[in-house]
């Protein structure tokens, strides 16, 4: 199951567009997109990049469910 996250969120009170935070990230647009769409989960060092981007904690930009923990 995706993550739940709130990176179009912060993107856009950023200012900043999918390609520019790819490029900060070191990612695609297209990877971005798929990220806040919910179609990919980020690696660990991507998820702590852009929560870097946004100065926030990873735990505020990606948020586990309670489901989520459930196996």
């Amino acid at each position: 199951m995706p993550l739940k996250n709130r990176v179009k969120e912060f993107r856009a009170s950023k200012g900043i567009n999918q390609q520019e935070l790819g490029t900060l990230g070191g990612v695609s647009r297209q990877t971005i997109s798929l990220i806040e769409r919910g179609d990919c989960n980020p690696s660990i060092t991507l998820a702590l990049k852009t929560a870097h981007v946004f100065c926030q904690n990873v735990e505020e930009a990606f948020i586990l469910t309670e489901d989520d923990y459930e196996g």
